[in-house]
């Protein structure tokens, strides 16, 4: 069965996860981002969400999780509870 590792930064607003996503492109620590930012519990892990496999997780997410490119920020994200920023850390199949 598939796994996959990602970690996520969980924001009320579009916008603002567009701003997220360039800071991280621009060279901010995704963990530091996520600890300040991300309204998910998950923040103050750095975002990790740790090991998972498809159906575990909303569908716009698991979508996301098993097709996009490893270690590389994804998103922003529209799920039932706001805007993520994804990133996929492994998987295998």
């Amino acid at each position: 069965m598939a796994q996959a590792t990602a970690r996520h930064i969980l924001v009320d607003d579009e916008a603002f996860c567009e701003e997220l996503k360039l800071k991280i492109q621009d060279g901010a620590d995704f963990a530091e981002v996520a600890r300040e930012h991300s309204t998910c519990p998950s923040g103050r892990r750095g975002g990790e969400l740790g090991s998972f496999g498809p159906g575990q997780m909303v569908k716009e997410f698991d979508t996301v999780v098993f097709s996009a490119e490893l270690n590389e920020v994804q998103g922003p994200v529209e799920t039932q509870f706001g805007f993520h920023l994804l990133e996929i850390t492994s998987r295998s199949d």
